[in-house]
Formats: structure tokens, C-alpha cells, sequence
């Protein structure tokens, strides 16, 4: 199920352990304005932003929305990056099918295993995001049989090669994936095979 939202502000206090009367004394205010702005009844005054940010080491921007799941992650790697001071010890190129990127980009690979772990998790959660707004995109979807059948083969043949192959073939075949982008040696061989049946049965 897809996470609750939060309060941007509540969930980092939270996840930093500070306590509502902690952060009023370092703002120089009333508690009861901390449990205001957790409550959504008083905005933050923006001049509080940019001191929020510096308090937490967290982009101004968290503080005043309501957190999605990858908004969650973001957080928490920030916090990780302030708690475990990681070294980058190279960058690995992958491959990424999103509005971002250019197909290949380049991920850092840190020496602290757990901003590993969340980059990976945080990649995770923007294709449950963008797989839901797929679905959800119309009321009543035509083609949830088809969603339902992808799911199915995820779970149960996703090792099996020639599931990757008819994938990344059907990709090419529509344009979605650059021809110059192939996973293994012997794909253009199978597309070359494969792309006249889907000739004789795109219609």
C-alpha cells in the first residue's frame, strides 16, 4: 500500500528526535507555534525556512509540504549522509528509463553500504510512483488485464531470459529505447527475427 502522508515537518523532527519544545527554543518562540504548524492550522513564516534548513542540513522545501514515500527516503539519506560522513569510491554507470535522464547515467557507489541500500530503495519508489500514475491515469483503465499479466510474469518469470529480450525487443520496437542501447550481443539478432511478427501482427 502506498505510504501515508506526512506533515514534512513533523516527519523530521521525528526522524531527527527532536522534541516540539526543543526547536521552539532554538527558533526563540512558543511551543504551541511548532504544534500549530504540525497541525497545518499556521503556515511557517518564511523567514523560519532558511533556519530550518540550517538546523537540519535538509532542503527548505520538505519542511512546509506533505511528504510522498520518496520524499521519505530523500530525508532519511540526507540524514545518513550527515550521520556517516560516506566517501564516494566511484561512480557505475546505469541505465535509467525516466524524464531525467539520457538513458545511462552515472550513480555514485559509496563506501557506507546503507546510502547504497536507499539510493537503490529510492529508484525503487519512483517506479512504484510512476507505475501508479499509469494505472491511475484513467478511471476506469482498458488495460488492466495487461498490467495484471505484467505483474504475473514479474513475480514468477522474471529470470527467465527470454521475458528480458521480448521486453527490451517490444521497447526498440516502439521507439521507447534508443536503438543503440542493447543489453546483450545476440538482441539485434532476435529483433531482426521477432520484429517481423510484430509487423504482421501490430494492428
Amino acid at each position: 500500500m502506498w505510504g501515508e502522508r506526512l506533515n514534512g515537518l513533523e516527519y523530521i523532527l521525528s526522524l531527527y528526535q527532536v522534541q516540539h519544545i526543543e526547536l521552539a527554543e532554538k527558533l526563540g518562540i512558543k511551543k504551541q507555534n511548532i504544534n500549530l504548524w504540525i497541525k497545518g492550522k499556521q503556515n511557517i513564516p518564511k523567514k523560519y525556512l532558511p533556519v530550518l534548513e540550517g538546523l537540519f542540513g535538509i532542503n527548505l522545501s520538505y519542511f512546509t509540504k506533505e511528504l510522498t514515500d520518496i520524499d521519505k527516503l530523500e530525508i532519511q539519506k540526507e540524514k545518513l549522509k550527515q550521520d556517516l560522513k560516506p566517501i564516494v569510491e566511484r561512480q557505475k554507470e546505469e541505465f535509467r528509463v525516466d524524464e531525467e535522464s539520457d538513458y545511462l547515467v552515472k550513480v555514485p557507489v559509496y563506501d557506507k553500504e546503507e546510502l547504497n541500500t536507499i539510493e537503490r530503495a529510492i529508484e525503487k519508489a519512483k517506479l512504484v510512483e510512476r507505475f501508479k500514475q499509469v494505472i491511475d491515469n484513467i478511471d476506469e483503465n482498458p488495460y488492466m488485464d495487461t498490467y495484471a499479466l505484467i505483474v504475473e510474469l514479474l513475480e514468477k518469470a522474471q529470470h527467465e531470459a527470454i521475458f528480458h529480450k521480448t521486453i527490451e525487443a517490444l521497447a526498440h520496437y516502439l521507439e521507447v529505447l534508443p536503438e543503440w542501447i542493447n543489453s546483450d550481443p545476440e538482441q539485434e539478432e532476435f529483433e531482426s527475427e521477432i520484429f517481423e511478427v510484430f509487423d504482421d501482427y501490430n494492428h
